[in-house]
């Protein structure tokens, strides 16, 4: 079995030190791609710079997540599932940018090279944010779907839904509802629609672990599981906050092993999950996390980043 990485959550800020971690999981049998972040484009600093440090052979999974919330802070009603005309054309607008970035990868490989597009259902609820509707988030997915995405499916990552009284860093929509807005949106869509479960934004919607595994076995019930990306989360004081959407590690699988102590993303907790998706054809599987100290050398980034796809191969 092979893993997608989310590098970018893990990189170091020097791109010298980036190069190293991408020829280290570049070295691995068990990486198959990233999940690379669309803010405008494939990387911080410099796409071209990127792509020339790719695996030809590896196949990609592109989220506009990143993009979405630092749009989000200018523009509080930008989202796909907008009630706001205004806000939902702009994020139209930002899919088409990130389209362009797929051609301009899959140019620069020589071949297809990603094969599904992660879109969120924004904008944020909230006294500053906006209003998100099922149908508008269908005619966005209706739209998005009739596009050529070069073979590339489009999935809809689920992050935390906004509950009233109940603290949130993403405040989107209901799984529920998105799988509402899919379902409407099926008639135009091929492929269909699917959904991403990332297991540390479905707990930080409730506090609860139960969470991740019980949006898992819904998305699956619906016939739209698509994906699940493991990062963490915790509602212990570590340095990686309080139940924060910061990408926290695993929690040690042993004593002196690499981990995030006080994570709830045990290796137990990942066999659940990853036992509760069996049956489904999975079109990917990753590891998306972040490292405390930011100081950590590229060896630690990627022994951290190793040991969770360790974990997840025993799990799985």
């Amino acid at each position: 079995m092979s893993y997608l990485v989310g590098a970018y959550a893990i990189a170091p800020a020097s791109l010298e030190d980036e190069e190293k971690l991408l020829a280290g999981l570049a070295a691995r049998t068990d990486v198959r791609g990233l999940e690379l972040p669309f803010t405008g484009a494939l990387h911080r600093n410099d796409e071209a710079w990127l792509f020339a440090r790719l695996r030809r052979d590896w196949d990609h999974v592109v989220t506009l997540i990143p993009g979405t919330m630092g749009r989000l802070q200018a523009h509080p009603h930008f989202g796909l599932a907008s009630a706001d005309e205004s806000g939902r054309q702009a994020a139209l607008a930002m899919a088409r940018e990130a389209l362009a970035a797929v051609a301009r990868l899959n140019e620069a490989i020589g071949r297809t090279a990603v094969f599904a597009v992660e879109v969120q259902s924004g904008p944020s609820r909230g006294p500053a944010g906006g209003v998100g509707q099922v149908e508008a988030f269908a005619r966005s997915l209706a739209e998005l779907a009739s596009w050529d995405w070069f073979g590339a499916r489009i999935v809809v990552e689920h992050c935390d839904a906004h509950r009233p009284g109940h603290p949130q860093h993403k405040g989107f929509l209901s799984l529920d509802d998105e799988l509402s807005a899919i379902a409407q949106a099926h008639s135009t869509a091929r492929p269909p629609i699917g959904v991403n479960i990332n297991w540390g934004r479905s707990v930080l919607e409730t506090h609860d672990a139960d969470t991740a595994l019980t949006h898992v076995e819904t998305a699956k019930r619906a016939g739209a599981l698509s994906g699940i990306m493991f990062s963490g989360a915790s509602g212990a004081a570590t340095p990686y906050g309080v139940w924060q959407d910061t990408h926290m590690p695993h929690a040690p699988a042993a004593a002196g092993r690499p981990g995030a102590a006080g994570s709830l993303m045990t290796e137990a907790e990942i066999g659940r999950t990853l036992a509760a998706a069996r049956g489904t054809a999975l079109d990917f599987i990753g590891a998306k996390i972040a490292i405390r100290p930011a100081e950590a050398t590229v060896a630690q980034r990627l022994a951290m980043v190793g040991e969770l796809l360790a974990m997840l191969a025993r799990a799985g």
